[in-house]
């Protein structure tokens, strides 16, 4: 299976002519089309609907998840309703399965990287924002859990790892993501890790197991040569 990925969109109207014809070749390079997060800038249906019309009008089979930009406005149960109906997969704490390729997703969180993850020690309001990061990945734990496939992509927004964030600030490294994450995909194993969230990040790393992680932020795809707005993994 071919997969073609990509990230932070941040999806506004004077985008669409570029991105539907950035997009318009993904269905003779890829079998799938994977959407890591932060689809829209302020996660408002009328930003949803014209990046829905160009992902539809690719003719790509679609897997997604949102990212902390699709919740800003309280609407990501609307959005992902939205998704659903035009035939976009969207994973959130679920799996789908597709010739013999298993995809399990949620959007994940932030906490921190190995000996630095924030724990839940201390005030209520540290162990509440801890309690986040482990429901997301729990939600990831019971994705996984469902996947039945010789073949596993794991799609998050936030990144499971530190090597693929670093090149951002190093005050918000923390805020980019969770080895908690990490730990999930490597109980399970998975032969592909794709997230965004981090627009200067890396471009890809491994988890401790060994899972190999791929930052697809559309920032650091375009800057590529020759730039591109996904990039194609073969599985």
């Amino acid at each position: 299976m071919r997969i073609a990925a990509t990230a932070d969109l941040h999806f506004s109207a004077a985008q669409h002519g570029a991105l539907h014809d950035q997009l318009n070749h993904v269905r003779d390079e890829a079998d799938i089309l994977v959407l890591a997060g932060d689809l829209t800038n302020y996660g408002q249906p009328d930003e949803m609907e014209p990046l829905l019309n160009v992902v539809v009008r690719s003719r790509v089979p679609t897997v997604a998840v949102l990212g902390n930009h699709d919740y800003e406005s309280g609407k990501q149960v609307e959005l992902m309703r939205m998704m659903t109906s035009a035939g976009i997969k969207v994973l959130d704490g679920t799996a789908y399965e597709r010739d013999g390729v298993g995809f399990a997703g949620t959007k994940g969180f932030v906490g921190g990287f190995g000996r630095g993850m924030l724990t839940a020690f201390g005030e209520p309001e540290i162990k509440q924002f801890v309690q986040a990061s482990i429901d997301e990945s729990l939600k990831l734990e019971r994705a996984m859990a469902q996947l039945r496939t010789p073949k596993r992509v794991v799609v998050v927004h936030y990144s499971p790892i530190a090597a693929t964030v670093q090149g951002e600030a190093p005050e918000i490294l923390p805020f980019l993501g969770t080895s908690r994450l990490a730990e999930v995909v490597d109980r399970h194993g998975a032969d592909l890790v794709l997230h965004g969230h981090a627009h200067h990040g890396q471009l890809e790393g491994k988890t401790t197991g060994g899972s190999p992680v791929y930052n697809v932020a559309i920032t650091l795809l375009q800057a590529r040569q020759p730039p591109s707005a996904y990039r194609v993994f073969d599985i």
